[in-house]
């Protein structure tokens, strides 16, 4: 059975940030020197993930949270998950319903309210269902909790294909983070070089400022990937239920790829996915709700038993009677032929859930796979390409065969091609997570039997 892209390993421990070579990470400065030194003040002290919160959390131990009981922790205290757990729970009052038979009914009537002629009765009237009423309604309400069972299923994965989507989010922020932290202090040596390079005559002042705006301008690509790591913070402890940080630590790195399945095995898998189980179930309560309409076609009996005292004749008779309805002009066809439409509706939207969840499929996991392909041609070509030009300008410019201005260039090329990286790391993780809630998982042993 099909077990989640992600869940199929679990990431791997965490080893602290991954250290970003100095070369690598200045060429974070160009692409930002045009953003200004007005948000440049104050940026360097800021905590790593920022706000009140973190820093609450940060003065207790680090725990590390994995994907698996970030998950885990959605699903408990998520309040759609909460709500949906208790539509299912509430079906099980319609099965208890549809199984009770219906009550016998107590009738007394007076005749002539003068003592001596006065005529009493008493009538117990017992209603007795044909054509397989009870077992058609029980039927029904039992189908009633089987789709609610479907409907909390497809939203379990739903929440967990939402949870790695901002889990792996948030690792990325962590790198987007850890880049711009080393560029600042980058951007700031190669101020203090230059600085020096001016004081000596070597360079032009100019240089000095174009090298001071570079570093205000980091120091706002600092700023704003922090406030980008503390909202994927938060939109992961949110996802969670959770309005504290109880974890400031994740587990495994952005760059874990998850695998790209094959096709047909997906395919394989839709006739048990979420939505198409949904659909079946409908399918099925549908086709109760026809049968029962088709057994109200049929009149039920009341057979009555009672006794008459006659004060005048000093006698009791027993009364005994059976009644049944004529269905002359009210035979149930317009609520049988409404049932029988809405069944053919649901078995169409049934094939038409089957096809799209064949394209989502197969569309998600083409993504996946070019995403993927694209991260391997980034991290094996592009990257270390862009850095060797890097590492060459800054020793050509070292010893002044290069200006600063081909030193930026040469940044600039590095950091584009690592923001790309990132940029692609993410899409890769959201293009996983899609896989997982179109097909779903088993998250609650109860409700695994719907699936099958």
């Amino acid at each position: 059975m099909f077990k989640g892209i992600y869940l199929q390993g679990k990431p791997q421990a965490w080893r602290g940030r991954k250290k970003i070579g100095l070369a690598a990470s200045a060429a974070a400065i160009l692409l930002v020197a045009a953003s200004g030194s007005a948000l440049s003040q104050g940026v360097s002290q800021r905590p790593v993930v920022g706000e009140e919160a973190l820093q609450t959390a940060a003065t207790a131990p680090a725990t590390p949270l994995s994907l698996t009981k970030a998950i885990e922790l959605a699903l408990e205290g998520s309040p759609e998950v909460a709500a949906a757990t208790r539509q299912w729970e509430a079906t099980e009052g319609q099965v208890l319903q549809g199984r009770a038979r219906p009550n016998p009914e107590l009738a007394y009537s007076l005749e002539d309210a003068r003592s001596r002629t006065r005529t009493q009765s008493w009538q117990l009237n017992l209603p007795v269902e044909l054509g397989g009423k009870r077992a058609a309604r029980t039927k029904a309400a039992e189908k009633s909790r089987e789709q609610a069972q479907a409907q909390l299923i497809e939203l379990k994965a739903t929440v967990r294909a939402n949870v790695a989507a901002a889990y792996f989010d948030v690792l990325t922020a962590r790198e987007r983070l850890a880049l711009a932290t080393d560029s600042t202090a980058l951007a700031k040596s190669s101020t203090d070089t230059v600085a020096k390079r001016v004081a000596a005559g070597k360079v032009s002042p100019v240089e000095e400022t174009k090298a001071r705006v570079a570093e205000a301008g980091i120091r706002v690509e600092l700023a704003q990937a922090a406030s980008e790591q503390r909202n994927a913070l938060s939109r992961l402890f949110a996802l969670m239920g959770r309005t504290d940080v109880p974890y400031i630590v994740l587990e495994g790195t952005a760059e874990t790829l998850p695998p790209v399945p094959n096709l047909a095995e997906l395919q394989a898998l839709i006739s048990s996915s979420p939505a198409v189980v949904l659909a079946r179930v409908e399918v099925d309560r549908r086709k109760a709700l026809t049968d029962l309409e088709q057994s109200k076609r049929v009149p039920d009996v009341t057979v009555s038993v009672g006794m008459q005292r006659s004060n005048e004749t000093q006698r009791n008779v027993l009364l005994f009677g059976v009644s049944v309805p004529l269905p002359v002009f009210d035979r149930n066809q317009g609520n049988l032929l409404e049932a029988l439409k809405l069944e053919d509706k649901a078995r169409d939207e049934l094939q038409g859930a089957t096809v799209r969840l064949h394209s989502e499929v197969a569309q998600a996991r083409e993504r996946l796979s070019t995403i993927a392909a694209e991260v391997q041609s980034l991290q094996q070509e592009v990257l270390p390409g862009a850095k060797s030009a890097y590492d060459a300008a800054t020793i050509g410019f070292e010893n002044g065969k290069f200006n600063f201005l081909e030193v930026l260039d040469a940044q600039r090329t590095y950091f584009t091609a690592k923001s790309q990286y990132l940029k692609a790391l993410g899409e890769a993780h959201r293009a996983a997570a899609e896989v997982d809630r179109l097909l779903g998982g088993p998250s609650d042993p109860r409700l695994i039997a719907t699936q099958n």
